[in-house]
């Protein structure tokens, strides 16, 4: 991918909502932009990974360990959705992996290349902490939905499957 490729990539994202081109072409300077085989995997499971990825064209699908080499898939992520935000900002263990679904393109950007932008972009760094929190709202609202149309169909059935 070329530097106009990522600089376009991210321009479409959410994360950069409310950015300049300026702005953006400072993020893309940080931003590691690539391709993603079928199930290869991004994020590992309890594992500390303090890297911010957008996903710019794919899915990738979060899974839980099953144990045994299994696993089990909780919600899936689509083009335009952030991955591993919560663990770039708390700097924490993952609690789930994240598996590409197909080709899928991710742009990464590390936590500390974004710690330096902080005092040339100082109002920057304040709009894309907002959007992560908006598009970790908006994840975690089609969870919730997703959880509530379950929960209504097993109810349902009684739990016959």
């Amino acid at each position: 991918m070329t530097a106009k490729d990522d600089f376009a990539s991210l321009r479409r994202s959410p994360l950069t909502a409310n950015l300049d081109d300026e702005q953006v072409r400072a993020l893309a300077g940080i931003a590691c932009c690539r391709r993603l085989a079928d199930q290869e995997l991004l994020i590992e499971e309890g594992l500390v990974d303090n890297s911010l990825h957008i996903i710019t064209a794919g899915t990738l699908a979060v899974t839980r360990d099953l144990g045994k080499g299994e696993f089990t898939t909780i919600h899936v992520l689509r083009t335009g959705d952030m991955a591993g935000e919560m663990g770039f900002i708390s700097g924490r263990p993952h609690t789930a992996s994240l598996r590409s679904l197909g080709m899928t393109q991710v742009c990464s950007i590390e936590r500390d290349a974004f710690e330096s932008l902080l005092l040339d972009y100082p109002w920057m760094v304040y709009r894309v902490m907002q959007n992560i929190v908006q598009v970790g709202q908006d994840i975690l609202r089609r969870m919730n939905s997703q959880y509530v149309e379950m929960t209504k169909y097993i109810h349902r059935s009684h739990a016959l499957y």
